[in-house]
Order: structure tokens, then sequence, then C-alpha cells
């Protein structure tokens, strides 16, 4: 699995958009630490849910 994005991209959750944007802190094999305006880190499973990435 190839990931589109890496450590200090912007990015948006589309299944809570009302988390903010986020920035990504680290990715461990499927593992996305983001760091979201609104709820704050969050560590996300890459398979299961897709980030969209801003810019």
């Amino acid at each position: 699995m190839i990931l589109d994005y890496e450590p200090g991209d912007k990015v948006t959750n589309p299944n809570n958009k009302d988390w903010g944007i986020g920035q990504i802190q680290s990715i461990i094999k499927e593992k996305v630490t983001v760091n979201f305006e609104n709820v704050g880190k969050k560590v996300i499973n890459a398979e299961k849910i897709e980030l969209k990435k801003i810019g």
C-alpha cells in the first residue's frame, strides 16, 4: 500500500468533516497520526479511512 501523503501535509477526514483540517504528524505502516484543529490528535488506519489531501 502506497500513501500519497507524508508528514507535514494538510488533510481532512471526509467521514468527519467537523474535525477540521489536520496536519499529518507521522506514518507508521497503515497508521497515520494526524493533529486536527477541532479534535486534536487522532490515529487513523489508512486501510479503513481515506484521508483527503489539501492542496
